[in-house]
C-alpha cells in the first residue's frame, strides 16, 4: 500500500472520541440540564475553562498553506493533510488533541483576526508553514494579544533544536560558540530565528547569507533581513557565500539543495561543523562533506546520521506552555535548547536524541515545568 492509498482508507489521520459512556444519566449532567451550571461558571471565570473543559489539553494548529514543506504555496487544501500529519504527532509525542485549521486567506491582519476569535477554544496555538516574512508579524503580533501561548515550530521549533545539535557539536570540537565563526545560509522563518537564539548562547561572530550573499543594507528583501544584518554588523559588508565560508567554523544551512561543493568545506577552518537542513537535498552530500574535511554533518533527513528534526522540540515545548500557560519567550526557548543538548552524552554520529523515541519528548517537558514555575491558573 503507496501513500495514496493509506490515505485513502484512513480517510484522514486523526479521530475525536468522547471521554465518557454517554448514557441517559450521564447525559444529563454532561448536556442538557446539568451543563448550564459549568456553562455560567465558565463565563463569570473564563479561566474555569481550563478547569471544566478540555482546552489544558487542546490546541490549534493555524497555517495558510504558503509554505508547505517543501512544496511552497500549496494554498489551504494542499496543507491540510500535513496538519492533520501535524496534529498526530502532537497527540503521539505531547499528549495534545490538536485541531488542524487551515485558512483561506494569506492577509496576515485577517490572519491575526481569525486566530484571535478562535482564543476562546484552546489552550494554546501552533503556527505552521507560513511564509517569511508575514510569518514573523503574525507571531510577533499574536504573543502580544492573547492570552495563550502561541509558538511557530517552523521558527522556533527549528531554531531550538539546530543550537541543541551546535552546542553538542561544537562540544565534540573543542571549541567554544562565542569564538567560532558561523555561516547561516537562508534567513527566512527558520533561519531568522537560528540567528537570534545563537546570540542568545554567547555567539558573536555570525555571518548572514541569503540568495544574493552576505545579507547587507542594500540587499536586504525586508525589514527582518536588516535586523538580522544590524543584529550581525553586516549592513556595510559584501560578499558571496562562498567568501562567507573563508574560516568559517560552522554552516548551517536552512536553504536548498546541492549549495556547496567539496571547494566549499575546504575553505573552512580545521574540524568545520555542517548542518546541510535543506530537504529533502541537503546543501551539500554528507559524504562529500565528511571526505573534504567536515568534523561533524547533520542534515534533516532519517536516513543519515545527526538528524536535526523539529518533532524534537515543539510536543514537549507546547505540552509545557499549554498545561502551564507560560508565554513561549527567549528564555523558554534558550532552556529548552539547553535541556535537548544535555539530553545525550554526544558522539560524532549521534549529537542528539533520535526524535521517534518517545523519551526526549516526555524529558524536554519534565525539565521545562521543573525550571518554570508560572501558573495562569
Amino acid at each position: 500500500m503507496d501513500e495514496m492509498e493509506l490515505h485513502k482508507v484512513l480517510k484522514g489521520k486523526i479521530r475525536v472520541n468522547h471521554a465518557i459512556e454517554v448514557t441517559q444519566e450521564t447525559l444529563k449532567l454532561l448536556y442538557t440540564p446539568g451543563v448550564a451550571n459549568v456553562a455560567l461558571e465558565c463565563a463569570k471565570d473564563p479561566l474555569k475553562t481550563f478547569e471544566y473543559t478540555r482546552r489544558r489539553k487542546l490546541i490549534a494548529v493555524v497555517s495558510d498553506g504558503s509554505a508547505v514543506l517543501g512544496l511552497g504555496n500549496i494554498g489551504p487544501y494542499g496543507a491540510l493533510p500535513v496538519m492533520e500529519g501535524k496534529a498526530m504527532l502532537f497527540k503521539q509525542f505531547g499528549d495534545l488533541d490538536a485541531v488542524p485549521i487551515c485558512l483561506k486567506t494569506q492577509d496576515t491582519d485577517e490572519i491575526v483576526k481569525i486566530v484571535s476569535s478562535l482564543e476562546p477554544n484552546f489552550g494554546g496555538v501552533n503556527l505552521e508553514d507560513i511564509s517569511a516574512p508575514r510569518c514573523f508579524e503574525i507571531l510577533r503580533t499574536l504573543n502580544e494579544t492573547l492570552e495563550i501561548p502561541v509558538f511557530h515550530d517552523d521558527q522556533q521549533g527549528t531554531a531550538v533544536v539546530v543550537v541543541a545539535g551546535l552546542i553538542n557539536a561544537l562540544k565534540l570540537a573543542e571549541k567554544r560558540i562565542e569564538d567560532v565563526k558561523i555561516v547561516v545560509n537562508g534567513i527566512g522563518a527558520a533561519g531568522y530565528n537560528i540567528v537570534k537564539l545563537l546570540f542568545e548562547f554567547g555567539a558573536r561572530n555570525i555571518i548572514p547569507c541569503d540568495v544574493h550573499g552576505i545579507i547587507n543594507e542594500n540587499n536586504a528583501l525586508h525589514e527582518y533581513h536588516l535586523e538580522i544584518a544590524k543584529l550581525c554588523g553586516t549592513l556595510d559588508r559584501s560578499g558571496s557565500l562562498r567568501d562567507a565560508l573563508d574560516q568559517a567554523d560552522v554552516f548551517i544551512g536552512v536553504s536548498k539543495g546541492n549549495l556547496l561543493v567539496a571547494e566549499d568545506i575546504k575553505r573552512m577552518n580545521k574540524a568545520p561543523v555542517v548542518f546541510a537542513l535543506a530537504n529533502p537535498v541537503p546543501e551539500i552530500d554528507p559524504a562529500k562533506a565528511y571526505e573534504a574535511g567536515a568534523f561533524i554533518v547533520a542534515t534533516g533527513r532519517s536516513d543519515y546520521p545527526n538528524q536535526i528534526n523539529n518533532l524534537l522540540a515543539f510536543p514537549g515545548i507546547m505540552r509545557f506552555a499549554v498545561e502551564k500557560q507560560v508565554k513561549i519567550n527567549n528564555r523558554v526557548l534558550r532552556v529548552a535548547a539547553e535541556v535537548l543538548a544535555s539530553a545525550v552524552d554526544p558522539k560524532p554520529d549521534e549529537i542528539l536524541p533520535k526524535p521517534f523515541e518517545r523519551w526526549p519528548h516526555e524529558y524536554l517537558y519534565h525539565e521545562l515545568s521543573k525550571r518554570f514555575s508560572v501558573f495562569a491558573y
